[in-house]
């Protein structure tokens, strides 16, 4: 039975089932993550389990603190630069694995990297805190299917599979957080997220390296297989005049034929909070296929093209 949590008297509980080596969903600013203790092994192993994720998949390491986080990577130059600026914030950055930090090999797929996270939302602070060390916690949906940004989400589908759901209400920036990888010579982005690229660029004061790489074999951090991000139904993108029995998603003005449109007035940023909660509202209606209108290429909307075009992509 998965448990639905609220509140203090919830937050006690879900500190208190990860120190037993459950898995808790928790929620933050992004979307819903399915937590668990880095150092405990088995329950590190209960998340591939739980998702069905392929193991040679890393996972993102939650900490309360740039503090803590220094604990677990090595975070200098670049990387110090981006987490001073954007630490609390949708923004994980993958660094070289301090020999001694004690995760689960499994955490990081066996690379002498991992990939970190100070997470803003109160909630998920207060959790990290209370529970005094990092979770390991990917998206808390099965892999590849759409991301949850309520607990609603999540429980629809994975209750029975995880000990708990700590409900912290709607994700407010709805997409997963921007990966940069400074682990090599000059900072490479990974995925498109919540924070957009030419904030990160302002403050390098340098262009990032913006080819987010696929690996359907040997990601170096979460977010990188082809396909991704998916509902049930098939999707095609760019599409202006829908077929016949398709069911359509808008974005901006000018589609009064749509079933849902991410943001009317053609706000980027509603747009992303709304992006996987009008998925899977359009994934339960009658019709044969997802078309999604054009999304422009700029801000946080390299994010939601991202997710967009891996939900798209052919499914083995």
């Amino acid at each position: 039975m998965t448990e639905r949590l609220e509140g203090e008297t919830g937050l006690a509980r879900a500190v208190e089932l990860l120190r037993a080596g459950e898995l808790v969903a928790i929620p933050t600013e992004t979307v819903y993550g399915l937590a668990a203790d880095v150092t405990n092994g088995e329950a590190v192993a209960g998340i591939f389990e739980a998702k069905g994720r392929p193991r040679f998949n890393p996972l993102i390491c939650h900490l309360a603190s740039l503090e803590a986080a220094d604990q677990v990577g090595v975070i200098e130059g670049a990387a110090r630069r981006l987490a001073q600026a954007f630490w609390p914030g949708p923004l994980t950055l993958v660094v070289p694995l301090r020999a001694e930090a004690g995760l689960s090999p499994l955490v990081t797929a066996g690379l002498d990297s991992v990939a970190l996270r100070v997470p803003a939302l109160p909630l998920a602070h207060a959790l990290l805190e209370a529970f005094g060390g990092p979770v390991a916690a990917p998206s808390a949906n099965p892999s590849g299917k759409i991301s949850p940004s309520t607990a609603a989400h999540v429980a629809q589908a994975l209750t029975g599979r995880i000990a708990a759901v700590l409900d912290g209400g709607p994700a407010e920036v709805g997409v997963e957080s921007t990966i940069v990888e400074c682990s090599g010579d000059a900072p490479r982005l990974l995925r498109p997220g919540g924070l957009p690229v030419e904030a990160l660029e302002a403050a390098l004061g340098a262009p990032l390296n913006r080819t987010a790489p696929v690996n359907d074999t040997e990601p170096s951090a979460p977010g990188q297989l082809s396909s991704h991000y998916a509902p049930g139904k098939p999707v095609r993108l760019n599409v202006t005049e829908p077929p016949e029995g398709a069911i359509f998603l808008a974005f901006g003005p000018g589609y009064p034929q749509a079933d849902a449109n991410l943001s009317q007035a053609g706000d980027l940023r509603e747009a992303a909070a709304n992006l996987f909660a009008m998925l899977h509202r359009l994934d339960a209606l009658p019709g044969e296929e997802i078309c999604v209108a054009p999304i422009p290429q700029q801000g946080l909307g390299l994010a939601i093209n991202d997710r967009l075009t891996r939900a798209a992509a052919p499914r083995g």
